[in-house]
């Protein structure tokens, strides 16, 4: 049976082959490359190497989440109306990958001689390029992954590949980075402090970037014609309609918790993401050859996820997974800074110190991974309830104006981050080991138990959500029946 025809007998559809979950997912694993470069190091690029005050560096990352979180709805809008050949996600999907790739590039490689306003203009401007491009292949591209299936756990393992590619594209490139890029010198003991690899290492980055969107492209091709296309009498895009699309996704509670929880979740993750490598370098100490070992947790974690989401939302359902998973990632990143400041760490330098620190970052990256992938398979649940009300198939505006909620967020906790720089007299250029005790301690403080107050409202938001396995069965059943319904009119 096609999936067309299990769609208007309400049977369950076939599973997906592998072929096709590997070649959507690999679509992120070449985000996660360029904005995990973006996210890890280009703050401490601009910060430290180059010498932009780290509150303009902080600004010039949240105004780029702020202008392209608003796009994110627009593009999917649109994706979510054209008509092609290559169906609604595959020219977004095509057009994009050329004008990433340079956007990449100016990032890591300004102008010399510029002033801090000139390097925070060019930061800003290249910043808000490369994620505005990227946004406009991987909206689509999420859109096109949560068509792929009806089912309510085949859902949850594409997006469990999906997941799974983005651990891949991030530790690739941070191995590659740290391993072959900003090896320590005599001069510089601290490899990211070196100016040198930043040209060779964005090259790369930016070739493979390039290399993998084309292929997930190219390679999924073969899915155009069995998925949903626009109705007939469907409106072109406009700015009413437009904000049309927007109220109806927003017209379900379901889905607005899953915003508000996102939104709490998003600020937590900002502030820790941003300030993460300053935590591995400053605060623990640790050379850039040990921060490649928190790729071993980070195999760990995202292996885990992959073979167990599916698992427990066979069990437990998703709405309990998320929730659980949440919670656990509100504690586990912050676990090793509250044991320093309760005296309960081993003190850096200690070869015990770098295993324990290995191995909370797998419990991290597991849950964030199981949350991960449980909210984007419920997305596609709440799709099936707006095409039962609405009937029309949203999973453009759906994805992406969670994107741009996540965004906005994240926007805060990014300017939030080059605060607390500020706020804590992080000095600019700094050498690990000489930078005053409390200054560290602060910036533990805020990386441990400050990090986790927005994380308490995620978990209660979470918890909102309602859609069950039950819920999505007579969800589909509904779908059936009006697909029956308009054949035998037809």
């Amino acid at each position: 049976m096609s999936v067309a025809e299990a769609r208007v007998e309400g049977a369950e559809p076939p599973p997906l082959r592998l072929r096709t979950k590997l070649f959507f997912g690999i679509g992120s694993a070449a985000e996660t490359i360029a904005l995990f470069s973006l996210g890890s190091y280009a703050l401490l690029y601009y910060n430290q190497v180059l010498g932009l005050p780290g509150w303009l560096g902080g600004l010039a990352i949240s105004i780029s989440f702020v202008v392209d979180g608003f796009a994110d709805p627009v593009i999917g809008s649109i994706s979510d109306r054209t008509r092609s050949r290559f169906g609604r996600r595959h020219p977004f999907m095509y057009a994009a990958p050329i004008p990433i790739a340079l956007f990449f590039l100016a990032i890591f490689n300004p102008p010399e001689g510029l002033s801090h306003t000139l390097l925070f203009l060019w930061f800003t401007g290249s910043v808000i390029g490369l994620r505005v491009a990227m946004s406009v292949f991987h909206t689509p591209h999420l859109a096109f992954g949560g068509e792929l299936s009806e089912s309510y756990i085949e859902r949850t393992k594409v997006m469990a590949w999906n997941n799974f590619s983005t651990w891949i594209g991030g530790t690739a490139i941070s191995l590659i980075a740290l391993t072959f890029f900003f090896k320590a010198t005599p001069e510089y003991p601290r490899g990211l402090l070196n100016p040198e690899p930043y040209l060779p290492f964005s090259l790369l980055a930016a070739g493979a970037t390039l290399t993998i969107l084309f292929a997930s492209a190219w390679f999924t091709r073969d899915q155009i014609p069995r998925l949903p296309k626009p109705p007939e009498d469907q409106p072109p895009f406009s700015p009413f309609e437009f904000l049309k699309d927007v109220g109806k996704v927003l017209a379900n509670r379901n889905y607005v918790w899953l915003l508000a929880g996102l939104f709490a979740l998003s600020l937590m993750t900002g502030i820790r993401d941003t300030l993460g490598l300053y935590g591995g370098t400053y605060y623990w100490g640790l050379p850039s050859e040990q921060l490649r070992w928190y790729s071993l947790g980070s195999l760990v974690g995202f292996v885990s996820a992959l073979t167990m989401t599916p698992r427990l939302h066979v069990r437990w359902g998703k709405r309990a997974v998320i929730i659980w998973s949440s919670a656990a990632l509100m504690v586990f990143p912050a676990l090793g800074f509250i044991l320093r400041e309760v005296g309960l760490m081993f003190p850096n330098g200690d070869p015990r110190l770098l295993p324990t620190l290995v191995a909370i970052s797998a419990v991290s990256y597991a849950v964030g991974a199981i949350l991960n992938i449980s909210v984007m398979s419920a997305l596609a649940d709440v799709a099936d309830e707006n095409e039962v009300k609405f009937g029309v198939r949203q999973e453009g505006v759906l994805y992406s104006t969670r994107a741009l909620f996540a965004k906005l967020d994240t926007a805060i906790g990014a300017a939030l981050a080059g605060v607390v720089l500020t706020l804590i007299a992080f000095p600019e250029k700094a050498q690990p080991g000489q930078v005053d005790p409390e200054v560290i301690r602060h910036l533990g403080l805020f990386l441990g138990p400050v990090s986790m107050i927005p994380g308490i409202f995620a978990v209660l938001l979470y918890a909102r959500f309602r859609i069950s396995r039950e819920d999505h069965a007579a969800t589909r059943a509904k779908i059936a029946a009006l697909k029956r319904a308009q054949a035998g009119s037809a």
